[in-house]
């Protein structure tokens, strides 16, 4: 499934020399609360693909996901998500194997994936043993070993540090995942990353969530 790119990310094709990386796919979740453990869901999940070192306009996924419980007043102030929005959408078991096979064949990115992985790890449970979740590495990660005298590495000061636009829809999964690709491709410039071993060393969160 594709989506329209959000406003503010259209026309942002940065491009880095000599990428030598495969494909990525950068992806944010929308969910009900912040612990999965105590019952949160995934409500919205959306990736969108970065190839040759350009974000590609005509390849995202963008879907809700009806978590079968009701939506907190915080998370609705957050990501203005109803459960209007959701009552007819798919269920996990439908959309996370769907965003898979959109994603397949790439390596996943998100910002502070640790958080995004704990979701994963609980949702998949739903998806009766078929799925298969594979390694995500984190942005949030990566800018921590490229900046470590910064003191904070949320996707709003990355955004200000590299003087990326603010998307209309912040906090929805489409226009969060679209800035964190921008994010990601000015960090690996900056670094001077050039090969996925060293992006791995980077941006890898298996100590954090072994």
């Amino acid at each position: 499934m594709t989506s329209k790119l959000p406003r503010g990310g259209k026309n942002l094709r940065y491009h880095v020399a000599l990428m030598p990386f495969p494909p990525l796919t950068v992806f944010d979740l929308e969910t009900t609360g912040l612990d999965p453990k105590r019952g949160h869901r995934i409500i919205e999940i959306a990736g969108v693909r970065v190839e040759d070192g350009k974000i590609r306009e005509d390849a995202t996924f963008a879907r809700f996901v009806n978590p079968e419980r009701d939506i907190p007043a915080e998370a609705k102030q957050i990501n203005k998500i109803s459960e209007e929005d959701v009552a007819g959408a798919p269920t996990i078991d439908v959309v996370l194997p769907e965003f898979l096979e959109f994603a397949h064949g790439t390596v996943l990115f998100a910002h502070n994936a640790s958080f995004d992985t704990s979701f994963l790890l609980v949702e998949k449970e739903y998806c009766w043993g078929y799925v298969d979740l594979p390694e995500v590495l984190c942005t949030m990660q990566l800018s921590r070993n490229l900046f470590p005298h910064e003191f904070r590495h949320s996707l709003d000061v990355l955004a200000r540090k590299f003087a990326l636009p603010m998307p209309e829809g912040r906090h929805r999964a489409l226009a969060d995942a679209v800035l964190a690709a921008q994010a990601l491709q000015k960090m690996l410039e900056t670094g001077n990353v050039r090969s996925m071993e060293q992006l791995r060393k980077l941006a890898s969160i298996r100590q954090l969530v072994s």
